[in-house]
C-alpha cells in the first residue's frame, strides 16, 4: 500500500521528517535536563542501553545508537575512566569487547532515570495511555520493518561486492 504520492507530498506530513523533528526536539530537551547530572544524556543513554542489553559489544552499542565509531570509542573511554563501565574481552571472540556496567554505572542510571521519565511524561502529557501504547507499538513495528530491510540490503551487498 502506498501512503505517499508525488503530487501530495509535503515534508511537513512526511513520517521521516516528523520522526526526526520530534527526536531532535526531545533529545535537545533531555540534554538540557542533564546539564547538572554529572553525565551527558548520550552517556546516560549508553549506560541504560547496556543495562537493558548486557551482552552487547561495544560495536553493537555503537550501531544501535547510530553513533560514529571514533566518537563512540571516546565516549566509552570517558565512561571507563569514570568507572561507570568496564571493558572485557569476549571469551567467544577475543577481538570483540563487551562492556559491563559497574556499580557506579548502575547508580548513575538510577540517579538520573527520573530526569528521563519526567521529560517523557511532559512530552506525552496530551496523550492518553492507549495513544502512547499505540504510538510505541507503531514505532516498534516501523523500526522492525526498517531493520529487516537494512539487513536484506546488507546481505545483498555482501553477496555482490
Amino acid at each position: 500500500m502506498k501512503h505517499y504520492d508525488l503530487t501530495g507530498y509535503s515534508v511537513h506530513n512526511s513520517i521521516g521528517y516528523l520522526m526526526r523533528r520530534g527526536a531532535s526536539l526531545l533529545r535537545e530537551q533531555l540534554e538540557a535536563s542533564f546539564s547538572d547530572a554529572g553525565v551527558t544524556f548520550v552517556q546516560w543513554a549508553t549506560l541504560i542501553l547496556l543495562r537493558d542489553n548486557p551482552l552487547l559489544t561495544q560495536a553493537d552499542l555503537c550501531r544501535d545508537l547510530r553513533h560514529d565509531s571514533g566518537a563512540f570509542t571516546r565516549l566509552v573511554d570517558q565512561l571507563e575512566r569514570r568507572d561507570l563501565i568496564q571493558r572485557v574481552r569476549s571469551d567467544a571472540d577475543r577481538r570483540s569487547v563487551q562492556l559491563h556496567l559497574t556499580d557506579a554505572g548502575r547508580a548513575t542510571i538510577e540517579t538520573n532515570l527520573p530526569l528521563v521519565v519526567d521529560r517523557l511524561n511532559q512530552a506525552l502529557a496530551d496523550f492518553t495511555p492507549a495513544e502512547v501504547a499505540a504510538f510505541t507499538s507503531l514505532l516498534t513495528r516501523m523500526i522492525a520493518r526498517l531493520e529487516f530491510e537494512s539487513a536484506g540490503t546488507a546481505h545483498a551487498a555482501e553477496a555482490h561486492p
